[in-house]
């Protein structure tokens, strides 16, 4: 309960007016009357609690200036806790003969006096101990004996004591959930703990509570949320999930395998989505089974082995224009492998060779996995970055070389060639490269959180927690040491910035782009270096 006592506009007040934004009821009775004064915030002397100086303006008094001051309310239960606040103004600029002087009283052993309000200051007074063990609870105000004027109060509330006593929701699911959210910009008030208390639980959530230990998240409903992009990948940590709607929003790409991991998932909506591609037979196994209930309907690009086997009903016509194409395709390639084989020549002896052990990729399927280029996610001196989705279903960040590149074929061979060799837990991983004729790409593993220049803008509104912002700075500087120290010869960056450190779906940090890293044997080598590198107008230390 938090009541404005004295109110003349009969108005519910909370921000602006509260900085706290707490919301003040009026609440008037007939034994009181109003006193008001006009007042703003510059005119109020404030305390730590900050009533708003609209509240603090209006008071009461009883109607008979001999009688106390009384207010009362009702517990729902006997063992019910309460802490009482109540705030004072003077109101009233005194004459030098006047005094306003009171006692308070709630109970034989929770009284205070006598009190003396300030003119135009806020005092507070509250309860140190909670007040239990009653059924009605009465507030009474009385003055004193030497008091020319009757007791006021301005304002006053009323705390009940909660008990939170459930356990916090599994580690693991709050950072899931927490990152599916930022993945899809949920507009949702989801704060706080996902499943506690039970009465508060997230919006589209259920969770299961077993007894001692931590509630689990098993119902994520998603449906006509607005949602943009592929499937998220965090959705399969959500080991417990029994239910997944994500009906009605604008996801695109393939469905992915990965959901088969969810073993206790008992229903899958995807309807009215823009998803392509085949449904994993894993799943349509387990939906033949009735082990899930798996709809599908309204993608049109989706389909499954059955359907995709009905839309090919002209058998013969599709045999015979397959195995034109396969000769086309035959003669294509031994044309495309005898001149591969003269422009490798010319560009080994030009260039020197690409010796990896990672996959190599044709730019065919650097298309392929970047759908024609269409999503962009990134931008350096180097060229361009893609997403992309390769054929596991394995999202990637693919970094195109520009052919307008100050930087160039040398950086590409430097990156490509340091990523071979160096190896660490907060290094971006090299899954492979594509380095055909003038197409050159390093096709790395996806950092679903950006990088961590975005997350330090101004314009975003995740804003990173101490505890999260203390973790990437250890993340950053394990893979500094391991760079400096762990590397024989050591390799310095020479362009670390925020922008060059990515986070993953758990915002953990790895450093990426080493086009401008360089290996030095000892001091004596780097002489060597007689030209600033790195980012324009950025010295690195």
């Amino acid at each position: 309960m938090r009541y404005d006592l004295g109110s003349i506009t009969n108005l519910e007040y909370r921000y602006k007016d509260d900085v706290y934004d707490r919301i003040w009821l009026p609440y008037e009775s007939s034994d009181w009357r109003r006193l008001t004064t006009s007042l703003i915030n510059d005119d109020l002397v404030q305390n730590t609690y900050k009533p708003p100086a609209i509240v603090m303006s209006t008071a009461v008094t009883p109607i008979n200036a001999t009688a106390p001051l009384q207010f009362h309310w009702d517990a729902d239960d006997v063992n019910d806790q309460y802490y009482v606040y109540r705030h004072f103004n003077e109101v009233e600029e005194l004459a030098a003969n006047e005094t306003r002087t009171f006692n308070m009283i709630v109970s034989a052993d929770n009284w205070y006096g006598p009190m003396t309000p300030q003119f135009k200051v806020t005092n507070t007074l509250f309860s140190t101990k909670p007040l239990t063990g009653a059924t009605r609870y009465q507030v009474s105000f009385s003055k004193t004996k030497n008091s020319t004027l009757p007791p006021i109060i301005n304002a006053i509330e009323v705390y009940k004591v909660k008990d939170f006593s459930q356990l916090e929701t599994e580690l693991d699911d709050v950072d899931t959930i927490t990152n599916i959210k930022n993945a899809y910009g949920v507009a949702r008030n989801w704060q706080g703990d996902p499943c506690g208390p039970a009465k508060y639980m997230w919006e589209g959530l259920n969770c299961s509570f077993n007894g001692l230990n931590p509630p689990r998240i098993t119902s994520l409903n998603l449906s006509s949320s607005g949602l943009t992009g592929q499937i998220h990948y965090s959705l399969s940590k959500l080991t417990m999930l029994q239910y997944l709607d994500l009906s009605n929003n604008s996801l695109n790409g393939p469905l992915p395998v990965f959901l088969n991991k969810l073993e206790s998932l008992k229903v899958l909506n995807v309807d009215m989505n823009k998803l392509t591609g085949l449904v994993p037979p894993e799943l349509l196994d387990r939906s033949k089974t009735d082990s899930l209930s798996l709809s599908v309907d309204d993608n049109p690009g989706l389909c499954t082995t059955e359907s995709c086997g009905k839309k090919s009903s002209h058998v013969p016509l599709i045999a015979s224009i397959s195995a034109i194409i396969v000769v086309i395709l035959l003669l294509s390639f031994g044309f495309w492998i005898f001149r591969r084989h003269k422009v490798t020549s010319r560009n080994s002896k030009k260039r020197g060779s690409l010796i990896s052990k990672q996959q190599t990729f044709s730019y065919t399927e650097i298309l392929n996995i970047t759908n024609n280029f269409k999503t962009i996610v990134g931008e350096g001196g180097f060229g361009k970055v893609y997403v992309g989705v390769l054929q596991n279903h394995t999202q990637v960040a693919v970094k195109i070389l520009s052919p307008s590149s100050m930087q160039g074929y040398k950086e590409f061979q430097s990156e490509a060639q340091l990523l071979m060799i160096v190896h660490h837990r907060n290094l971006v991983s090299l899954i492979g490269y594509c380095d055909e004729d003038e197409i050159k790409a390093l096709v790395y593993e996806y950092m679903a959180n950006g990088n961590l220049q975005q997350h330090l803008s101004v314009k975003n509104t995740n804003i990173l927690t101490w505890n999260e912002r203390l973790n990437i700075a250890v993340d950053v500087a394990h893979g500094l040491d391991y760079l400096h120290n762990g590397c024989k010869p050591p390799i310095m960056h020479r362009d670390l910035k925020p922008s060059n450190i990515l986070l993953d779906e758990n915002m953990h940090a790895k450093i990426a782009d080493f086009g401008l890293s360089r290996a030095f044997g000892d001091d004596s080598d780097s002489h060597i270096l007689t030209h600033p590198a790195g980012t324009l107008g950025y010295a690195d230390p």
